[in-house]
């Protein structure tokens, strides 16, 4: 909504309902997920965050000693709602490979620095920032984090990064979010009753 059309183009607005509202929705919850993350556990390492069908995932290397498990989940989602009321403004960037490169190594992004490297060609990159998180990312997102009002952080569980068997296994934390908390409700009665 917020980028300038430069050229003959149709525009389609979304609603939460629509598939495709619900992955721009989705895929934004996972950058706020991981915002919260990398407010909650310093030096956290970031791989990929898409959504998916039913939610989002990001696929994390927690720092060295550090543990998320099913105990974390109620402090994560506290985090990340704190963070959606500040209503924050998602921005996007188009940036060069070198500058990338520089500002995730300067992270100390190890995971995001071999991507890349190895992935992305200059002149097709861009990034999109909330408060003090960046990501590498094509969005599309919302306007800003304001919009998500409920969050559940659904399960944790071992994926190796790049699905590589003999690459190292990083921890994937599952969630799912709502424009409402109505609707969050509704899905974990659903859910209670599927069990």
């Amino acid at each position: 909504m917020d980028r300038p059309i430069n050229e003959d183009a149709s525009v389609e607005l979304y609603k939460f309902e629509d598939e495709q509202g619900k992955h721009t929705f989705w895929h934004t919850s996972a950058h706020l997920l991981a915002e919260a993350l990398q407010e909650l556990y310093p030096g956290i390492q970031f791989g990929f965050g898409p959504a998916v069908e039913s939610g989002f995932f990001y696929d994390v290397m927690p720092a060295e000693g550090q543990v998320i498990s099913e105990n974390d989940f109620a402090k994560i989602e506290a985090k990340m709602m704190e963070l959606a009321k500040k209503n924050e403004p998602v921005v996007r960037k188009e940036v060069a490979k070198a500058d990338a490169l520089a500002e995730f190594k300067a992270d100390g992004q190890t995971y995001k620095c071999e991507h890349i490297e190895q992935d992305l060609e200059d002149g097709t990159i861009t990034t999109y920032t909330q408060g003090n998180f960046t990501d590498l990312c094509r969005g599309p997102h919302l306007l800003n984090t304001g919009l998500i009002k409920a969050v559940k952080i659904t399960s944790v569980a071992g994926a190796f990064w790049r699905g590589d068997a003999k690459r190292e296994q990083m921890t994937r934390i599952y969630g799912i979010s709502f424009p409402k908390k109505k609707m969050l409700d509704e899905y974990l009665v659903i859910r209670s009753e599927e069990r």
